[in-house]
């Protein structure tokens, strides 16, 4: 059984060639943005049926130079966040290029951007310049520090995990402050894009009024950071480096097993018993010291090595057969590779390809599922200035063409 383009699965009765466009067919996004957050974004609107033109400067988009790993030469940082859009190179510098660019901002539904505030005004390409000619347009504009006193700052996400206080929360406590393994911020950020984005549509179907969408890393950073944010914001706490334990729960963290570490997240009382049971101590449950929650985590020194000394008999895998199946969450710590292994034996499927032939390129599922119209997956990531021909007859045809 193998995945199509249409984002079925050959034997899949739930799909077929006789299934719609996607949720967003007929939306034309305008995609001036660059690196990660905004094509990100962009990625997951082409998925959902959606035309997205991708605008590049003629030396291409920063991501396409970020090596390596590469697939054939080409960075896979770029082919994670760019299938399903079609690529022209535009000098913005360049008068005719520059109409170019605001004759596709005059047509499009949704344009997005990650320039530095301000900085596409002096081509006409800012949000009132271009809504002036198009009304009803949905324009979506992510920065770093938002667009008043934090405009020049550029908008990287280390810095964002290091200025939002990410990054002393993570790593030992009495070691140094760490980045997350990717870019966290970034990530969320495309996602705040793509709902913002959703949500002016929504209000412009009502009204036929586009509006401005803005998203700032930092604004994602501190809401992302839940309940750390609200333990300073409503509880006056700032939260500290606690390594892999949480500061409210135990056991919610790795614990290690025979042959490498098992998360346990027995986050309740209930759970917490399960996990006795299974364990073969039982009574421990009943430990004055480890009944409750609260117990528990005043007494975690004294609880994690009676739980390692169990775990350390059989291997993450064993164990995490066992607790699974008596209701304890619980998770061994894997590679990327056990990761994707993990999602195969769910059954969900995280690997598709898009494209054909010498183009086919294996890639990452779309999050959401769709009961009448999934995700499609019908371009690969394009070449620099592969659609740029189409595109520019396209632009230079009359007014009345407003379909790619």
């Amino acid at each position: 059984m193998t995945d199509r383009n249409d984002g079925t699965r050959d034997g899949d009765d739930r799909g077929g060639s006789d299934r719609g466009p996607g949720p967003l067919d007929g939306l034309l996004v305008a995609d001036f943005s660059r690196i990660l957050a905004g094509p990100y974004a962009t990625m997951l609107l082409a998925d959902l049926g959606a035309e997205v033109v991708k605008v590049e400067s003629p030396a291409g988009d920063d991501t396409r130079s970020w090596m390596p790993p590469v697939r054939d030469g080409v960075s896979t940082y770029y082919l994670g966040i760019n299938r399903g859009k079609r690529s022209i190179a535009l000098d913005l510098r360049d008068a005719e290029d520059a109409g170019l660019a605001r004759e596709l901002a005059r047509r499009a539904d949704v344009v997005i951007e990650n320039f530095k505030p301000g900085g596409l005004a002096r081509y006409g390409l800012d949000y009132d310049s271009v809504s002036a000619g198009n009304p009803g347009l949905v324009y979506a504009s992510i920065s770093g520090f938002g667009t008043g006193a934090g405009r020049e700052v550029p908008g990287y996400d280390l810095m964002v995990q290091a200025i939002s206080g990410l990054m002393s929360l993570t790593g030992d406590p009495e070691g140094p402050a760490y980045r997350a393994g990717i870019s966290v911020f970034d990530v969320m950020a495309g996602n705040h894009a793509a709902i913002g984005i959703l949500a002016a549509l929504r209000h412009r179907d009502r009204t036929g009024r586009g509006q401005l969408v803005e998203v700032n890393l930092l604004s994602s950073a501190l809401t992302g950071l839940v309940n750390h944010s609200s333990a300073y914001v409503a509880g006056g706490s700032v939260p500290y480096r606690m390594g892999n334990a949480h500061p409210s729960v135990f056991p919610y963290e790795p614990l290690p097993a025979a042959d490498r570490e098992l998360i346990v997240t027995a986050a309740n009382d209930g759970q917490f018993r399960k996990l006795c049971e299974v364990l073969g101590i039982p009574g421990t449950a009943d430990d004055p010291r480890f009944r409750h929650n609260a117990d528990r985590t005043a007494h975690r020194a004294e609880l994690r090595p009676v739980l390692v000394e169990r775990l350390s008999t059989r291997t993450a895998l064993e164990w995490f057969d066992l607790l699974v199946a008596a209701g304890v969450p619980c998770g061994p710590i894997n590679t990327i590779d056990g990761g994707f292994a993990m999602a195969e034996r769910f059954g969900l499927d995280p690997v598709v390809e898009v494209g054909e032939g010498e183009r086919a390129v294996p890639t990452t599922r779309h999050p959401i599922r769709f009961s009448e119209t999934p995700p499609t997956y019908r371009l690969p990531p394009p070449e620099l200035d592969e659609h740029g021909t189409e595109l520019r007859t396209w632009l230079a045809s009359g007014p009345e063409d407003d379909h790619v």
